[in-house]
């Protein structure tokens, strides 16, 4: 059997591994994180130039609406009074009584001088009616039975009227009753008004996208420029929320540049930098306060240290003094010296991490981890016999840079609190791994775990009073705390992750070259 203090016992660790029982279950490390969001939120100088792009495209489409009609419009008024022109010089060579030949009398109305080309003429005679035009050569061209049909259809109420004209196309007819049962109609196409009003509406078109793609790309400068005050502000509050405020002497010298105070970007700065001024105020005098704390703490440990140590040796000379002591007594100086080193170890513990505040330099030796992990189990075994102990050490030698007192006090500390606060019988594994550039080493245990209330706080000064593991034995609340502040300190970090039945301390730090 080996025992700690043997050569042979830290190559036994190595190669120990546990098949009795299964390993402690791996407390799950993956982050629950919200799904992202599908729709991406605007900032202010997108919104900016929608909202001019909607006005814009609102005012241009309703001037664009409103010329295009206007000029279909007034095309179309222009059309009927030639319309009425035309049916006026048609009637005027209408023959007298009821024409025997209407399909002469409609050709008579075309040949009238002046009547453009498209010019559709038609006679109703009583149940009969005959249609013809002017084609784009001058010729006249009977029209087919659709066609005529439309023209026969037009009401002789002396206004112009759309009519479809077959494969002619719209057109505009009128319709006047020159005798009894009879009635001419002339029409002239709408195709030259149309196409007109479509090149309008083209035209407007392309010039208002120009004109709207012109009036974005100014309008994204101009915006821009005019929000670059709130970027300096933004831009700003991001170095600050980048500083280390939370401790430390800070200079919080960072501004926002302020042209004019009297715009709303200009009181914003404004406002922003005395917001920070007052900030720096607070962290100036919480620094100052930190220090005359730190400075007290670091005197008053140091100078219990000597009165300590005196009441400690004066109640271990009492007990070892030859004469007979009563019982009582006994007793009395055993509690006087356990309280003593009880207190030694506290004011010790207080002075470490005055020391650390303070930023005091800390040794660089490689320092074989897994050595110090060994040892701290096997101490851990002596003192907490009731759980069960396992290290997991990988085959090549963990070393990383650092001090090496500090470091066994950080796995002393976790296999400690560990032992301390879950009952016996509970599994306790220390385990070493490399991960990339870093070491990493875990204290896992299958206890009750820690309630999710004092996770949060678990590594802060004097955070006792977990309700969820017992505290058989006495604890200062520093333990953790000195684990926090000597990895730091050694540049690595440290974190836990708790459930019931699986507790796991993360100590992660930089693996020596």
């Amino acid at each position: 059997m080996t025992h700690p203090g043997d050569p042979g016992y830290a190559a036994a660790a190595r190669a120990s591994v546990t098949t009795s029982r299964p390993a402690i279950d791996p407390v799950d490390r993956s982050a629950s994180t919200d799904a992202p969001s599908r729709r991406h939120p605007w900032t202010l100088h997108r919104r900016l130039l929608v909202i001019v792009a909607a006005l814009l495209v609102a005012v241009s489409a309703a001037i664009g609406v409103v010329t295009v009609l206007v000029f279909h419009s007034s095309s179309v008024e222009r059309l009927d009074a030639s319309l009425r022109a035309t049916a006026s010089r048609a009637t005027e060579v209408a023959p007298p009584g009821f024409p025997t030949d209407p399909r002469e009398t409609v050709l008579e109305f075309l040949r009238v001088p002046g009547q453009p080309v498209g010019t559709l003429g038609g006679l109703v005679a009583g149940d009969s009616a005959f249609g013809a035009y002017i084609s784009e050569t001058g010729e006249l061209v009977e029209s087919s039975a659709a066609t005529t049909e439309a023209l026969a259809s037009v009401s002789p109420d002396g206004e112009p009227h759309t009519i479809a004209a077959g494969s002619l196309g719209d057109y505009r007819a009128l319709a006047v009753e020159t005798q009894p049962q009879v009635r001419t109609v002339l029409a002239l196409p709408l195709g030259d008004v149309n196409a007109q009003t479509a090149q309008l509406a083209l035209t407007a078109a392309i010039v208002a996208a120009a004109g709207l793609v012109l009036a974005l790309a100014i309008g994204s400068v101009v915006v821009r420029r005019a929000l670059s005050p709130l970027a300096e502000v933004t831009a700003t509050a991001q170095r600050v929320s980048e500083l280390p405020l939370e401790r430390g002497d800070v200079a919080l010298a960072e501004r926002v540049p302020v042209d004019d105070e009297r715009t709303e970007v200009g009181r914003l700065g404004t406002a922003f930098n005395r917001m920070l001024g007052h900030v720096a105020s607070a962290l100036s005098a919480r620094e100052q306060s930190e220090q005359k704390v730190r400075r007290f703490v670091a005197d008053a440990s140091h100078e219990l240290r000597t009165p300590l140590a005196s009441i400690r040796g004066y109640a271990e000379l009492t007990r070892l003094h030859g004469g007979e002591l009563p019982p009582d007594v006994v007793h009395a100086i055993g509690r006087i010296e356990s309280e003593s080193v009880r207190m030694t170890e506290l004011v010790e513990d207080l002075l470490l991490l005055a020391r650390l505040d303070e930023g005091r330099e800390l040794a660089t030796l490689p320092v074989d981890l897994g050595r110090i992990v060994v040892e701290a189990v096997g101490d851990a075994q002596a003192a907490g016999p009731g759980h069960e102990w396992e290290v997991r050490l990988p085959d090549a030698p963990v070393t990383v840079t650092g001090d090496e007192p500090r470091l066994r006090q950080v796995v002393t500390n976790l296999l400690a609190n560990a032992r301390i606060h879950t009952p016996e019988g509970t599994s306790v594994v220390a385990s070493l791994e490399h991960d990339g550039d870093e070491v990493v080493l875990a204290v896992e245990d299958d206890g009750p775990g820690i309630s999710p209330d004092l996770v949060g706080s678990l590594f802060e000064r004097f955070a006792r009073g977990d309700s969820s593991r017992s505290r058989r034995a006495g604890s200062t609340g520093l333990g953790l705390a000195i684990v926090r502040a000597v990895v730091e300190a050694h540049s690595g970090s440290v974190d836990v992750m708790s459930r019931p039945g699986a507790t796991r301390f993360s100590v992660r730090l930089p693996a020596a070259d």
